[in-house]
């Protein structure tokens, strides 16, 4: 493993099968395994795999390493020198060399002093890496991953946890930077992140009652939040706050906020900025940060052009960075979030990336659409760009007009060209190529970054708005970084537009962001001199090929699914319930009695002296001065009598009198140490741990489906309610419509509650059909036979049997169908593989003599077993083998259920 994130990867992978184990703080595990919606199939929740995989690695560096800084998660990561070398780019054969004649830890020394040496080895990117001292990741994500998904659930869980553990090392605070108002713009999609759908409901509700979101506005003074206060999300960009470039004049001292032309503006940023040093427990998140990278080794002395002195020009460290090296001066700031979709700078890997997931893997996860053979090259000379520009109106007419999404909005194409001239040159062309296949030139839409309100308005319609009219668009300086519209599946790029910014590559692969539904794939219009271009910059910012996205196939599919009954009448059964109860005989009148524990008091702080002395070389380093260490005195804080008795009433969940009486007992008018506090609550469990598990029988209706867990949006007036899943490719041929099957209007009338019906198996889709043929063939009472397996969510559906698992934990169980007759009795039906059959029908044979079941698959069907025998006058419960009973007599026990008279 020669990459940080790779030597990480691997290290997640053996927490995440030892279930997050975190002793100090075990709330982390109870988030994340509350991501999974099914763990079966490894269906998430809500985010996507990239989004999930990158969360349990910030966790892991966060809880299990302690958040390290860069060079010591690499002396964590590889202990062995050798490796450690190479995984931090240290491979050449010239450094190989000089390591062995010196050491690594000299190397690295030079790395962070020597300009010279840093420039002659081509080490910038690590340059900047190990100068950091503050931890600092990099979350290189590919385009339409999610990361601004993710930063907030980062920033979730992080606060999550600091309202769960008050006295924990979590985050309290955070800012997000987004360098740009295009990209200011995109993450107000922070605000409609569904925050129960990342936290535990426990969780979830004080997190909302706390989190205060703040978006920065032109001409605000200040930032609306309360200095020193916390669980405030601030999301602004560099403009808006930031460290003005400081000015040095020659023998003169550096000033912080001096060099802005516009010293109005620079007073509101140093403003802003100053309030949200005051916020404690920081994290700062930037979006796109490959804009925060960027230090050039040496800066230099020009003359100032009004004063004619000499003044220091350090323009190399970015805006950004100087803005989070200022706020790690001023406050607590535990972590820095980089989220870009590159891990490399001008070529170079950067060495602070934890995770990694390229554009490869977007197209495999189906993150992407596919580009298969989607990649078309015109070379026609720039004396021939109009005969270009209307073969790529041709092509895309034949291939995308008719094509559109699953919400109607319609193919779009995106054209770019250098500059304004080159557009109204060629807009003639593409007016007169559209109208010979019939289409106005109203379709088109031209923008450029001086473009009128309205112009901009109808752009950003574009990507939001699936009536939005325009379908061609004509871009100058707009539609790259940031710009996510779901609706384009083809860019096209006139002419020479090779630069050094990765223009040609964020423009041609815009179209790249894939939709729920989609199976078409994106095109890319090139001339041959912006292919090589593309090449280059694909291999500088993704180290891919076209070549190996050209042959990327989608392994995962994204569906859309849609609600059609949000209204299923639900299913009323009796269930068993444990429920915790006072031991019989116990008595809760015996009042509580404390001992002063016998406790010494915690000791004080360690002090020992430095300071800095100048070595015979001109270094300066630290020296002790003092030969001993000296032990301060113990500092121990007490509470009075009321505060003890609020704070253990508040952890027991007993009355503050009853305590407070208990505590006047034991320590009469004397104020109670701080350390004692654990030790009286030992002996509270002691004396009223009284308390035994017992079951109980109860009517519940169980819902069958539940609206709010699905995403609503209004259509016409009307709700409409969707979810997105995700699934094997090779499963694609079990998702199935109500059109897919044998008897369409019947499904639609009797079954198919949400659409489509992701099966896990040909024999669950076989039952389907040979159920419907049976409603269609003979009269019947039945209300409804619905597919309930793909639904496994408690969000979504409360159908959920409890079992014992193999790992002695209680997971949740969805039978494959129910059907509901009118006489409101219910047939509950799993379809099972044959081979299953000997196991299941053991177990099911021990639970009729009393006796526990033995395997996995055993214990489901008992637990279904358990509401029948509870339910026997309205519900029943049945097994069919797929490759026995499926053909057989398993038929006969449903043909009964829907043909009884």
């Amino acid at each position: 493993m020669n990459h940080l994130f790779q030597a990480l990867s691997g290290r997640v992978d053996a927490w995440r099968t030892a279930r997050y184990d975190c002793p100090d703080f075990p709330a982390i595990g109870e988030i994340l395994d509350f991501a999974l919606e099914d763990p079966a199939t490894d269906q998430l929740r809500y985010l996507r795999r990239a989004q999930f995989r990158a969360l349990e690695t910030y966790w892991y560096l966060r809880l299990v390493l302690h958040t390290p800084r860069i060079p010591d998660l690499y002396t964590a990561l590889f202990p062995a020198k050798s490796e450690r070398r190479t995984a931090m780019g240290l491979n050449s054969k010239a450094l190989t060399e000089l390591i062995a004649d010196t050491s690594l830890e000299e190397v690295i020394t030079r790395l962070q002093t020597d300009n010279a040496f840093v420039k002659k080895h081509g080490l910038e990117s690590l340059r900047e890496t190990f100068a950091l001292d503050y931890p600092s990741y990099i979350l290189a994500l590919a385009m339409g991953a999610g990361k601004t998904i993710l930063m907030g659930s980062i920033v979730a869980t992080e606060f999550a946890m600091a309202l769960d553990y008050p006295d924990g090392p979590f985050v309290e605070n955070a800012l997000i930077f987004a360098p740009g108002k295009t990209i200011l713009s995109a993450l107000r999609e922070l605000a409609d992140i569904p925050f129960e759908r990342l936290l535990p409901a426990r969780l979830h509700k004080p997190f909302a009652a706390s989190l205060k979101l703040t978006f920065t506005r032109d001409g605000d003074k200040q930032i609306p939040i309360t200095l020193g206060s916390s669980f405030n999300v601030i999301v602004t960009n560099t403009e808006k706050i930031r460290i003005q470039k400081p000015t040095v004049r020659a023998g003169g001292s550096q000033r912080l906020f001096a060099g802005s032309k516009d010293e109005e503006a620079t007073a509101l940023a140093n403003l802003r900025l100053q309030a949200i040093a005051s916020l404690p427990h920081l994290a700062v998140f930037s979006d796109e940060a490959h804009h925060t990278y960027g230090q050039k080794l040496l800066g230099k002395w020009e003359k100032d052009k009004e004063t004619g002195e000499p003044v220091f020009k350090d323009d190399g460290i970015k805006k950004v960075r100087r803005t989070i090296d200022y706020l790690a001066q001023e406050t607590n700031l535990i972590v820095t979030i980089n989220a870009t979709g590159t891990p490399y700078f001008e070529r170079q890997p950067l060495r602070d990336v934890v995770v990694w997931y390229g554009l490869g893997e977007g197209i495999r996860d189906g993150v992407l659409k596919e580009l298969a053979g989607g990649i078309k090259v015109l070379e026609l000379g720039d004396g021939e760009a109009a005969h270009m520009v209307q073969s790529v109106i041709s092509d895309f007419v034949q291939d995308y007009w008719r094509v559109a999404l699953e919400n109607g909005a319609p193919a779009r194409l995106a054209m770019y060209f250098p500059n304004l001239e080159a557009r109204d040159e060629l807009r003639p062309a593409i007016e007169s190529s559209l109208l010979a296949h019939g289409i106005g030139p109203d379709t088109l839409l031209a923008v450029d970054n001086q473009s009128s309100d309205a112009t901009r308005r109808a752009f950003e319609a574009v990507a939001r708005d699936p009536a939005a009219p325009h379908r061609v668009l004509l871009l100058v300086n707009m539609g790259t970084e940031g710009w996510n519209c779901p609706s384009l599946f083809a860019c096209a790029l006139v002419r020479k537009l090779a630069s050094s910014n990765n223009f040609v590559l964020q423009a041609a692969t815009r179209c790249l962001r894939q939709v729920s539904g989609n199976t078409r794939p994106a095109r890319v219009y090139l001339t041959a001199s912006n292919k090589k271009t593309l090449e280059d910059q694909l291999t500088e910012t993704y180290g891919t090929s076209l070549k190996a996205l050209d042959t990327q196939h989608a392994d995962r599919v994204e569906k859309t699914i849609h609600l059609h009954k949000p209204s299923l009448p639900p299913l009323l059964i009796k269930k068993r319930v444990l429920r915790i109860q006072r031991k019989v005989g116990a008595s809760s009148t015996t009042p509580l009695a404390f001992t002063v524990p016998d406790l010494p008091a915690p000791l004080g702080p360690v002090v020992q002296t430095w300071s800095p002395v100048l070595t015979a070389s001109g270094d300066t380093r630290l020296q002790r001065l003092d030969a001993a260490d000296m032990l301060l005195e113990p500092f121990t804080p007490t509470l009075d009598g009321y505060t003890a008795a609020v704070r253990l009433a508040t952890s027991y969940h007993l009355t503050t009198p009853e305590l407070l009486a208990a505590l006047r007992t034991a320590y009469g008018d004397q104020d109670v140490p701080d350390h004692h506090l654990d030790a009286l609550g030992t002996q509270i469990e002691a004396q009223r741990n009284q308390y035994e598990e017992t079951w109980d029988e109860i009517e519940v209706a169980v819902a069958l489906v539940k609206a709010d867990g699905f995403d609503r949006a209004e259509v016409d007036g009307r709700p409409v309610y969707t979810a997105r899943i995700s699934f094997d490719k090779s499963r694609e041929h079990l998702y199935k419509t109500a059109k897919d099957t044998a008897h369409a209007a019947l499904a639609l009338q009797s079954s198919f509650h949400y659409e489509g019906y992701n099966f896990d198996s040909n024999p669950e889709a076989e039952f389907l059909d040979w159920t419907l043929g049976l409603l269609q063939a003979h009269p019947h009472q039945i209300e409804g036979l619905w597919f309930t397996g793909g639904l496994t969510d408690a969000g979504k559906t409360d159908l959920r049997a409890e079992y014992l698992g193999d790992d002695g934990r209680w997971h949740t169980y969805t039978p494959d169908f129910v059907l509901r007759r009118a006489d409101g009795k219910h047939l509950v039906v799993e379809v099972k593989n044959d081979k299953l059959s000997p196991d299941i029908k053991a177990d099911l044979r021990r639970h009729a003599q009393g006796q526990a079941p033995q395997t996995l698959e055993g214990r489901k069907a008992v637990a279904l077993k358990r509401w029948e025998q509870l339910n026997p006058e309205r519900l029943s419960y049945h097994v069919m083998f797929a490759d026995t009973t499926l053909l057989d007599e398993g038929k006969k026990t449903v043909r009964d259920f829907i043909c009884q008279p």
